[in-house]
């Protein structure tokens, strides 16, 4: 198996809450967009990100009735500088986004981050981390 993700479907209990947030709040652009079940969004070269109705996200997994929880996940953001943290933070709270870590100095590694939730409970880290960097072609430089 290459070493690649090419898509991330993660459970949504209220997709309409979903896309109000990327589509209308943040501005995404859906690669597909099927009302009442699923939306999609390029995220990165090759790299999808979609939000799938939970119920027929179990059904697709064959767990029934019952609705996976995403735990212990983060998807992270990284922006050029401070003042682009902060204004993400802002942007993602207006868009309905609750603000779980307001920007602050990160406890290691030089970042300054901002931990914010989106209606259905997906946390994302926005940062800026002075060490990393993303080339053009959406290669991520640790370092």
């Amino acid at each position: 198996m290459e070493q690649q993700v090419h898509f991330l479907t993660l459970a949504t209990a209220d997709l309409e809450a979903a896309r109000r947030f990327y589509v209308e709040g943040l501005g995404w652009t859906p690669l597909l967009d099927v009302p009442g079940e699923i939306v999609f969004f390029q995220v990165a070269p090759g790299t999808v990100l979609a939000f799938f109705e939970a119920a027929q996200f179990a059904q697709d997994l064959g767990t029934g009735p019952e609705r996976p929880a995403v735990s212990g996940v983060t998807l992270a953001h990284n922006v050029g500088d401070r003042d682009a943290v902060r204004a993400l933070a802002d942007a993602m709270t207006a868009a309905g986004g609750t603000v779980l870590t307001p920007p602050e100095e990160g406890a290691f590694g030089g970042v300054f981050h901002a931990l914010v939730r989106d209606p259905n409970g997906v946390v994302w880290e926005v940062a800026h981390n002075p060490g990393w960097s993303v080339d053009a072609d959406g290669t991520v430089r640790l370092g």
